[in-house]
């Protein structure tokens, strides 16, 4: 780190490894620990906050514990030995007249400071203020002595000093702050400014009044002013913005030049047909979000759209009519599911909907049907043969299944639509695999049951258009929700169970859920964990959104409460459990006996968070709901209230009130606005790599830029990136953001957008 080194290649001065700046130790520091391997990745290592020396403080008044500034003039200095003689430190004391402090340097620095800090000297000294044996101290602390400056150049000295910004840099236990500093210091005297790449065009910067990066950059690690710190992070923030939005723009247009099938339902075709027999009629959102997808289908460019709404909002009736319109025009559409409930629920719904619709060549079903098959990986040999072979020969328009839609050995006659349920339990090479599968790219409808605010699905899933349902279909019922301390107040837990008697004594059902099955405390729930965001390694099926609280007791398990449950409180009732270790045939039955009223109790794992409808079920009680992420709880909640009668969900929790987890679960029982729960999910986490497969990651090419605060950041620059692309499609004009998008965009990443 001390190294001194030449002025460094301006064209490649970003990407100049650090070892050849700070030497070959820190660097590798650097790169083990925080993963900054260049002088650019160093550089945008931002200050989290900057202290402040602050006003002038009495060393009668100094507080301990703060850092403070005061003028004062040394009254004695002294080294001293200890360890044995090993060691020296020098103490120096200064005074003020309303009191004294010592200052204390060590070895080394000791021996430097004794020559200067001589006594009658005057000087401007800071630090943090600490107590050795009973008398207050500053160890280390910055200084500048005033002795050669006149009366205004002395205080201009003093005003200057005191009013600095100190930057504090996220650290590890390897290096600290102030290591990290030094290191930003030796790279900022070294760099040579004048030929640094700036990735945003000149035009736009002077539109939008941006500082140039260099500047930004030595503002925002050397501020002299606050307004400089303002000044950096707007360019900065802009820089994360653009570059993104230039990507996921090219994305765009390079999808909008593939080549698809344009896919338009007859008028008197299976569509029709459906539709004249629903029990009901389509919601105003649920109309328009239909003809926004019909008209993406009847072009010849592949559609790329997600469709995103609330809870219940009837997500999978309008993907329903999409794949009939695309059966309709002599396509194939697949519905990828992320667990063999959902799958096996999304079928019995379907076929249920579309009745005779669904049984072509069957005896009874109706000439303009089709067939709508199931496939999963634990399908019998027999079963899964004609499976496939209704897909090769296209007498199945319609398959649903899970993982095992993507195997090789899987082939559609002509896959016209992929549909996908729950995009982020999918990875990148599962979805391309699948819509590799048609003769020409098929359209694409990404649905997703966790509303996501504007700006997050502008960053997230730029690429696509987004369709939003924030109507409830006409009959759905309120649901109210409560927070059930049970550790500081067991009789609420008590009284929740009664509720769920009585709700089940009215005629009605109810779910309880836990966090883990049971038999095996470690074992995950291979369907409901699989994919699911940031799972751990350990496999609790509980969304990793949810706190790491450390040691605490074990999580209520299902086999274990439903044992419980039957002896005890709910004993007379017909309590089943759930879980995705069972047997697909198991699974399927339990299911299908709670859909019909024979159970009264289901007691499962996550693996009913979502499409799992049954109109009956009116009270949900989640076990150690503090164990869950907020998003995830919106989910299970949304299981209940789905019929005429009022829905109940109770969230049990154990977490004392000053606990950092009962915030988030008041906010979930406060609202049942999908979209405010999701702006605080995502305030409680980072928004994750938004370009990376690790979508929930801890490592973010996100760094200033926070999509919840500064959505008028994105959205301006999503306007300003369209426009440039349109304009200059290659950026032959833009070599400087092709540069950055090169660093944005690595191979790994460059393959994520790639495949969408």
């Amino acid at each position: 780190m001390s190294e001194t080194c030449a002025k460094m290649d301006s064209v490649s001065a970003l990407r100049e490894p650090l070892r050849k700046v700070v030497g070959d130790r820190t660097a590798k520091v650097l790169a083990d620990h925080l993963d900054l391997h260049t002088v650019g990745d160093l550089l945008h290592h931002y200050p989290r906050r900057y202290a402040e020396r602050g006003e002038l403080t009495r060393l009668a008044d100094l507080p301990l514990d703060e850092h403070v500034t005061v003028v004062a003039r040394v009254a004695k200095a002294e080294k001293k030995t200890y360890n044995h003689g090993r060691g020296v430190r020098l103490e120096v004391q200064v005074t003020d007249g309303s009191g004294t402090l010592t200052l204390v340097f060590f070895n080394k620095a000791a021996h430097f400071h004794h020559t200067r800090l001589v006594p009658g000297s005057r000087g401007m000294f800071a630090g943090k203020v600490t107590v050795f044996n009973r008398a207050r101290q500053l160890a280390h602390p910055d200084y500048q002595l005033l002795d050669d400056a006149s009366g205004q150049e002395a205080r201009d000295a003093v005003d200057a000093f005191a009013g600095k910004l100190l930057p504090l840099y996220p650290a590890c236990k390897q290096i600290a702050s102030w290591q990290i500093a030094q290191c930003v210091q030796t790279v900022l005297d070294s760099i040579d400014w004048t030929d640094v790449a700036d990735p945003l065009p000149e035009r736009l910067r002077e539109r939008r009044a941006l500082a140039t990066l260099p500047e930004a950059l030595r503002k925002v690690h050397r501020p002299a002013t606050k307004a400089d710190i303002a000044a950096a992070r707007d360019r900065l923030k802009w820089d994360e913005a653009f570059v993104l939005q230039v990507a996921l723009a090219r994305r765009r247009a390079a999808d909008a030049s593939l080549p698809a099938t344009a896919r338009v339902p007859r008028a008197d075709g299976l569509l029709a047909a459906f539709d004249a027999r629903l029990p009901f009629t389509l919601t105003d959102g649920q109309r328009t979000v239909c003809a926004e997808v019909f008209a993406d289908l009847a072009t010849e460019h592949p559609m790329h759209r997600l469709l995103q709404g609330e809870v219940g909002s009837g997500k999978t009736l309008v993907a329903l009519r999409a794949m009939l319109a695309v059966v309709d025009s002599g396509g194939q559409a697949a519905l990828l599911a992320p667990t063999e409930v959902l799958a096996q629920q999304h079928h019995r719904s379907i076929t249920e909907m579309m009745g005779d619709l669904a049984e072509a060549g069957m005896l009874g079903g109706s000439e303009l049907g089709t067939k709508v098959v199931l496939l999963t990986g634990s399908m019998g040999a027999a079963a899964r043969r004609a499976a496939l072979l209704d897909l090769v020969t296209g007498e199945a328009g319609i398959v649903i299944g899970t993982h095992a839609l993507i195997e090789d050995k899987v082939a559609f006659h002509d896959l016209g639509l992929v549909v996908v349920d729950e995009q982020h339990r999918f990875g990148v090479e599962q979805r391309d695999a699948l819509r590799g599968k048609g003769k020409q790219p098929p359209h694409l409808l990404v649905m997703t049951a966790t509303p996501i605010p504007r700006t997050v699905a502008m960053t997230v899933f730029g690429d696509l258009e987004t369709s939003v349902l924030d109507q409830l279909p006409a009959g759905r019922s309120p649901v109210a929700s409560h927070v059930v301390p049970a550790k500081d107040k067991p009789h609420f837990l008590s009284r929740a169970w009664e509720r769920v008697r009585e709700e089940v004594e009215g005629g009605h059902q109810a779910y309880v859920v836990c966090p883990r099955i049971g038999d095996d405390e470690d074992a995950a729930d291979a369907e409901g964990a699989r994919g699911a965001k940031g799972a751990k390694a350990s496999g609790k099926e509980a969304d990793a959104d949810g706190p790491d609280d450390g040691e605490r007791r074990p999580a209520p398990a299902v086999l274990e409460v439903a044992e419980q449950l039957a002896a005890g409180p709910l004993k007379g009732l017909r309590v089943e459990a759930l879980h995705g270790r069972m047997a697909p045939d198991a699974k399927d039955d339990v299911m299908r006996r709670f859909s019909a009223g024979e159970v009264d109790v289901l007691v499962a794992t996550t693996v009913i968070e979502v499409g799992v409808n049954v109109p009956n079920a009116t009270v949900m009680m989640i076990m150690d709901a503090d164990r869950f992420g907020v998003s995830q709880l919106h989910q299970l909640r949304g299981r209940v209230g789905r019929g005429s009668a009022p829905g109940l969900c109770l969230l049990v929790t154990e977490a004392p009130e000053a606990s950092p987890a009962r915030p988030r679960l008041e906010a979930v029982a406060a609202t049942l606005d999908g979209f405010e729960l999701s702006r605080v999910d995502l305030e409680q986490r980072r928004e994750g790599d938004v370009l990376g497969q690790a979508q929930s990651g801890t490592r973010s090419s996100l760094r200033m830029l926070a999509v919840i605060d500064d959505a008028e950041v994105i959205e301006a620059a999503r306007e300003e990136a369209g426009a440039l692309v349109a304009e200059d499609p290659r950026l032959s004009a833009h070599p400087d953001l092709l540069t950055a998008l090169d660093a944005l965009v690595d191979a790994s990443r460059e393959g994520y957008l790639e495949k969408g």
